[in-house]
């Protein structure tokens, strides 16, 4: 069997897993301070040390300066955006991944056992640096070791682990929500990461970083141990043509694979998604570029631009706003009962990750554009029905506004502008465009944190009206912008953008 018709070899599947337990730790990491919040910052007996010796009982915040701390992890995932893709470029995915874990590992002992406010807010900067960072490689890493047909299902499963995070830190959160064992809940983070540690060096490095370093050799070895027994030799032309060129891909055929016969690679079709295209068989060898040569060359500077919408579609689509406001949805709906909002809150979660799951199941067979709409004109109508239930308060409306808004973000907005981000770019430009999409999203993801709170205290309800706007404008734009990915190769999705060579 060919590589190219192969889909979920289990040495394979194993290097996606154990990289995803980085995308654990940072659900974990966005869903500790969600229940065991309010007793992080607000106790009886404050900074005395009663219930832990050596330690206080709680870190007396308020209201502001409790909010930065929650989001100071997006700083930190800033940072890490800017710098991150020159890591990985440099040293590679793997290596990336391993040391990735220090910042979760340091930042949540930090957190853990913080004395003060500035020792908490430093551990969860951190942690940050860690999601940031993770978020960069991590996609990057499973776009470029998944099989061509498995690649959806292995891209989604990123986004999945970050909701397993988010809803375990809730579930588990709800019996520590007490002093002193809210320390637990932020110290949880760390074994996960150890446990990163020691499994990322039994898998395979990316064979197109390898390539890109000019280890050919080694690349093939690393290609056949993740496609197992299956025949890789078009899929590795394929890899080095895009990579280094055709006439470095002819170079090997004439070194050592002579007799293989290779045929041009198709498309499953065009931005209309009517046309058949051909990849290009004489394709040049590409420099590593750098975010001024993706803006200067006309192709990757397009689908950079596709990119990058679709990062600040998934941030500005509401998702995060719904989140942190569920609970004075559901305290509106039930009349003030914290017991019942705080119960709500977690079945939000159970209901994301019902709805990822069901991402990761069918975004293969039902492609990445069908799935993107869908989600965009869910959020788009739930929005509009969440501002209606808020501003006539019928509270089955709010309920269910918010359960349908969540399912229809994790259906698509959720997993597939990270997953397009590997599946559009050359290896050549990977880390500069995955870098600035990162960048973008936690720019995104921290300007939603400080400017809705101001927003929602203004106008209330119907601030969602404004994401009701936006997600109408990103169906649109992704109707048009958007092609679809699915079953084919990165070098045929980036011959597709040549007619937008000068």
């Amino acid at each position: 069997m060919d590589s190219k018709d192969v889909v979920f070899p289990k040495y394979m599947v194993y290097c996606v897993v154990m990289a995803c337990v980085e995308a654990f730790c940072n659900g974990w990491v966005i869903g500790s301070s969600n229940v065991p919040g309010t007793v992080t910052h607000i106790c009886e007996n404050g900074m005395a040390h009663v219930a832990a010796k050596g330690l206080p009982d709680c870190l007396p915040m308020n209201t502001a300066l409790w909010g930065f701390a929650v989001s100071s992890f997006c700083v930190g995932g800033l940072i890490a955006s800017l710098f991150g893709g020159g890591i990985q470029e440099k040293y590679g995915r793997r290596f990336t991944i391993i040391v990735n874990n220090a910042g979760f590992i340091i930042g949540s002992l930090l957190c853990s056992v913080a004395v003060h406010q500035a020792m908490f807010i430093i551990g969860r900067i951190l942690c940050g640096l860690s999601c940031g960072l993770g978020s960069l490689v991590v996609p990057t890493y499973i776009g470029e070791v998944s099989t061509i047909k498995g690649r959806g299902t292995m891209g989604s499963c990123n986004q999945f682990l970050v909701v397993i995070g988010i809803l375990l830190a809730s579930c588990i959160g709800l019996p520590l929500a007490k002093v002193p064992l809210w320390r637990i809940n932020y110290a949880i983070t760390a074994f996960p990461a150890i446990f990163q540690v020691f499994m990322m060096p039994t898998c395979a490095e990316s064979p197109r970083w390898l390539v890109s370093v000019n280890r050919i050799d080694e690349a093939r070895a690393t290609l056949q141990k993740l496609r197992g027994d299956a025949r890789i030799d078009q899929e590795f032309y394929e890899m080095v043509q895009g990579v280094q060129g055709s006439a470095a891909a002819n170079a090997m055929l004439r070194g050592g694979d002579e007799g293989l016969k290779v045929t041009d690679d198709k498309a499953s079709g065009s931005f209309d998604n009517n046309q058949e295209e051909k990849g290009d068989n004489q394709q040049e060898s590409h420099e590593v570029m750098s975010m001024l040569d993706v803006m200067r060359d006309p192709v990757m500077r397009r689908i950079g631009f596709t990119v990058f919408v679709h990062h600040i579609i998934q941030q500005l689509s509401g998702m995060n706003a719904v989140m942190y406001y569920s609970s004075n949805i559901f305290l509106l709906a039930f009349n003030g009962s914290e017991k019942m909002s705080q119960i709500m809150a977690i079945v939000t979660t159970i209901v994301n990750f019902a709805a990822t799951i069901f991402a990761v199941c069918v975004i293969d067979r039902f492609g990445r554009r069908p799935l993107l709409l869908i989600a965009e004109a869910g959020t788009c109508i739930f929005s509009v029905l969440l501002v209606i239930g808020y501003k006539t308060n019928t509270p089955g409306l709010l309920i269910a506004s918010v359960f349908l808004y969540v399912a229809s973000f994790a259906v698509g907005i959720g997993p597939i502008p990270w997953l397009i981000t590997s599946e559009m770019t050359p290896t050549y430009a990977a880390s500069s465009v995955g870098a600035a999409s990162t960048c973008i999203n936690w720019c995104m993801n921290f300007l939603i944190g400080q400017v809705f709170p101001v927003i929602f205290a203004a106008i209330q309800g119907w601030s969602f009206l404004i994401f009701a706007v936006i997600c109408a404008l990103a169906f649109c734009f992704t109707f048009f912008a958007l092609p679809e990915t699915k079953g084919r190769s990165l070098e045929s999705i980036v011959a597709g953008y040549d007619k937008y060579k000068k």
